[in-house]
Formats: structure tokens, C-alpha cells, sequence
């Protein structure tokens, strides 16, 4: 046990600078355990992780105790508005969540309902983690996440047909396999874009290394979302890729292929499996605490550095963060 005030909760567990550390911090952070942890307890987490951020905890508090009020806290509450974010579009409902809908999507990929059906549930889903990770700091309206959901979901069910019917006809069994990850990776490019759009419009807060806002990049927006775009794609890449290859072996088998009742689960444990991994890769691929250079913003935004030189007396830091978003 330790006196709160010579705890430092801000202190970063690993080094957010290397892939290795995001790593441990996102697998730490995306434990699918927390999912099942009541509002009491994760609203008592937070009390006790911004008593000690604010020195008004005089108690004795353990290592442990505040490592685990930490876990729950940072895997359930957003990081700019500190706000209870919906368990399912956590980032540590990915493995459950997205074993059981990609494990369908796999399976019933033979019937155009069955496309259709998954693929909707699928963006539904999406939609709702891109909206629960989003940059809080640029509000989205009703109506743009519904054109966002809408396009997406539309956009979605376009690649799905269209490469369903193109590759029923022209392409092999194995290939056809492959119609599912088309169109959630065409889907990822419209979805998350859409559903941030208003990041892209009005730009998002960009501070200097002291923590101080000195502008709103539209630039930055751009940068963030698209590495999201491409974490995301790699999150699901490895299981969608891979599991038709598995699934085609297997089938050649007489008795596996007599049991098909099993395909299904089969193919839903294995995602879980890839996920399981691919959640903290994907989310460690690239810093939370995203930066650019000024000299950038400079060539591209001249409007913006020229408020950034009025906001800092002419001493412009050579580079901004801000946060892009899970």
C-alpha cells in the first residue's frame, strides 16, 4: 500500500514511442474481460483514477488497486470527453463482437440474402465503434452518422453483390470465399471517413508538446482517419485471408465436410483467435497521441499556421499532436 498523493497515474506503463510497447498497452488495454465489468465498478474505477490525477485521494491506494482502476478506465471511458463509452463499440468488444459477425460473414457467404443479412450487421457494428472511438471534440450530428451509416452499409452490400455475382461466374470456389473481406475493407474506406467527416471539415484540435490547443487542422483529421482506415483493414486482414484457405483444406476432408454443422463455430473460435491478437496490433501500428510537422501544416494550411504564429508570439513548436482516434 502507498499514500495516493506519490502515485502517478499518467504515467505511461510502456513506451508509447515503439510498436512493442503500444503492444503491451493495447493488449492490456483491450482485455476482453473488462466488457463483463458492472457501470458501478467502472464508474467507482474512474473516481479513484481522477481522485489521485487531482490529489483529493488521501488514503492508502496499492500499485495494484490503481493498475486495475487504470485497465478499467481507460478501456471504457473516451479519452477527450471522459464520457462512458456504449460496450459495444469498446475497443475491448472487438473480439467477441467481431469473432461472431466475421465468423458468419465467412460462413453464409453463399446466398445473396446471407451476403446482404451479414454485411449489415457487420457495418451496423462498425458504425457504432467508429462513432464510439471518434475524435470527441468534433461533434457529429444525427443526420451525419445516418448519411454515413447509410453509405456505408450501401457501399458494403455494392462490393459484396457485385463481387459475389462477378465471381460466381468467373472465379473459383476459394475466391468466392474472399467476397466478405472485399467488402468489409470497401466498406472501412467509405465508413469510418463518413462517419468522421465532420474532423475532415472543421478540422481537429492540434496542440503543442506543453498540452496547449493552437489550432484545428483539417490535415490532421486526414492523417488520423487514415490510419485508421488502415488499422482496421489489418485488424480483420490476417483471420478473413486466411480462414478460406483453411476452410478449403478442411473440406476436402470426408468427415469434416459431412460436419457442417460445426463449420460455423469452427470458423467463429478461429477469428476469435486472430482477433485476439490482431486487436492490440492493429491499434499499435501507429502512436494514439498521433504528430505532424509544422512545416507540413506551413505548406499545406497556410491559414492555420498563420494562427498558430499569432496564438504563439511567432515561436511555431516544430510539431503538433492530436489525438486520431481507435
Amino acid at each position: 500500500m502507498g499514500d495516493a498523493k506519490n502515485l502517478d497515474v499518467d504515467k505511461p506503463l510502456w513506451d508509447m514511442n515503439t510498436f512493442l510497447g503500444r503492444f503491451k498497452y493495447y493488449f492490456w488495454m483491450t482485455d476482453p474481460r473488462t466488457v463483463f465489468t458492472s457501470e458501478k465498478d467502472l464508474l467507482k474505477a474512474k473516481q479513484l483514477v481522477l481522485g489521485v490525477r487531482a490529489n483529493t485521494i488521501t488514503g492508502p491506494v496499492s500499485q495494484q488497486e490503481l493498475l486495475h482502476a487504470r485497465k478499467l478506465y481507460e478501456s471504457a471511458f473516451h479519452p477527450d470527453s471522459g464520457e462512458l463509452q456504449n460496450v459495444f463499440g469498446r475497443m475491448s468488444f472487438q473480439v467477441p463482437g467481431g469473432m461472431i459477425i466475421t465468423g458468419a460473414m465467412l460462413q453464409f457467404y453463399r446466398t445473396i440474402p446471407a451476403v446482404v443479412f451479414w454485411q449489415w450487421v457487420n457495418q451496423s457494428f462498425n458504425a457504432l465503434v467508429n462513432y464510439t472511438n471518434r475524435n470527441a471534440n468534433s461533434p457529429t450530428s444525427v443526420k451525419q452518422m445516418g448519411i454515413a451509416y447509410v453509405s456505408a452499409t450501401s457501399s458494403a452490400l455494392i462490393t459484396a453483390i457485385g463481387c459475389k455475382n462477378f465471381w460466381q461466374k468467373r472465379a473459383s470456389q476459394i475466391m468466392q470465399r474472399y467476397v466478405p473481406f472485399a467488402a468489409v475493407a470497401a466498406a472501412n474506406c467509405v465508413n469510418i471517413p463518413l462517419m468522421r467527416q465532420n474532423e475532415i471539415i472543421n478540422g481537429i484540435e492540434v496542440q503543442d508538446e506543453n498540452g496547449r490547443v493552437v489550432g484545428r487542422s483539417r490535415l490532421a483529421a486526414i492523417k488520423g482517419i487514415s490510419q485508421v482506415i488502415t488499422s482496421r483493414i489489418a485488424m480483420c486482414a490476417p483471420g478473413m485471408l486466411t480462414m478460406p484457405i483453411i476452410m478449403e483444406k478442411l473440406e476436402k476432408i470426408p468427415a469434416f465436410k459431412r460436419a457442417t454443422a460445426t463449420h460455423a463455430p469452427f470458423q467463429t473460435v478461429m477469428v476469435g483467435g486472430f482477433l485476439f491478437f490482431m486487436v492490440p496490433v492493429a491499434c499499435a501500428l501507429f502512436p494514439q497521441n498521433c504528430s505532424m510537422d509544422t512545416s507540413t501544416i506551413k505548406a499545406w494550411e497556410p491559414e492555420l499556421y498563420e494562427e498558430m504564429l499569432r496564438k504563439t508570439e511567432g515561436k511555431v513548436p516544430e510539431k503538433v499532436y492530436f489525438n486520431k482516434g481507435l
